[in-house]
């Protein structure tokens, strides 16, 4: 399927690791160009060179915490000064640490909020003026499946990514008269580093090991296992494309059937 995405300029938050590096690799199969903004280490560096490596694309490697609300909205800057434009944003960040609700103290609910809310929040405010201008654009927010089923033990990241779904259905209405959709992505258990700290983490407090934290997961999905970042990255892409332009405020789950809900 040919998804139009060659000569568009993607900017994707988060793009050193993970889910976001996977989704910052597979605009770059489709012929994107791509901004990756991440942590200033290793991985960024590493990141971008395996993208150019795989896909022989241009790829713009900025360091960036977008914790910091002047990190955040300088990478989405320093990426459009760069490219010369925008056409696609990808909001990513790292879930904040599982925690029992009495354990988390003003701070951490504020890093929180910061890292997941506040960063797409401020990002989407830089990249708007240009989409409309074009009248064209795709925002993708990556958030989790428990925005539709929380996720015991991740209070704070339930909490903050809901906040992400309500901006985004509310953004949704307001620039579709400007052909620029917003959406979001609701991954399950996806077998990434992340996921790996998490069964580390539930392992230790249970007594278990992270083998059998990831057994009971895997139980637990009617695939009966895990999905990938490569499977993640398509349907990205797919939201990326001149193909998904009617779909717009929407929040998708990508779990292999684990969220039980109808809607």
């Amino acid at each position: 399927m040919e998804l139009g995405l060659k000569g568009k300029v993607a900017l994707v938050a988060g793009g050193s690791m993970g889910l976001g590096r996977a989704a910052a690799l597979e605009l770059s199969r489709e012929g994107a160009k791509v901004a990756i903004g991440a942590l200033d280490d290793p991985h960024l560096k590493g990141a971008a060179e395996r993208i150019r490596l795989e896909t022989g694309g241009e790829v713009l490697a900025l360091p960036a915490d977008v914790s910091d609300a002047e990190q955040a909205k300088a990478f989405v800057r320093k990426a459009i000064a760069h490219y010369g434009t925008a056409d696609i944003l990808v909001n990513n960040a790292g879930g904040p640490p599982a925690a029992d609700f009495l354990d988390i103290d003003e701070t951490l609910w504020e890093k929180g909020f910061r890292l997941n809310l506040l960063s797409t929040i401020l990002m989407t405010r830089e990249v708007v003026p240009v989409l409309k201008a074009k009248r064209w654009g795709r925002i993708i927010n990556m958030t989790s499946i428990s925005v539709k089923q929380p996720i015991d033990g991740l209070i704070l990241s339930n909490t903050v990514r809901s906040g992400v779904i309500g901006l985004a259905k509310s953004l949704s209405n307001e620039l579709a008269p400007f052909n620029i959709t917003v959406n979001s992505v609701c991954p399950g258990y996806t077998l990434t580093d992340r996921v790996r700290s998490l069964a580390k983490a539930i392992a230790e407090k249970e007594g278990t090991t992270p083998e059998a934290v990831i057994g009971r997961w895997e139980a637990s999905i009617p695939m009966k296992r895990l999905g990938t970042p490569e499977e993640f990255a398509a349907l990205v892409a797919f939201l990326a494309s001149d193909r998904s332009g009617y779909i717009t405020g929407a929040a998708i789950q990508i779990d292999g059937g684990w969220y039980k809900g109808v809607m």
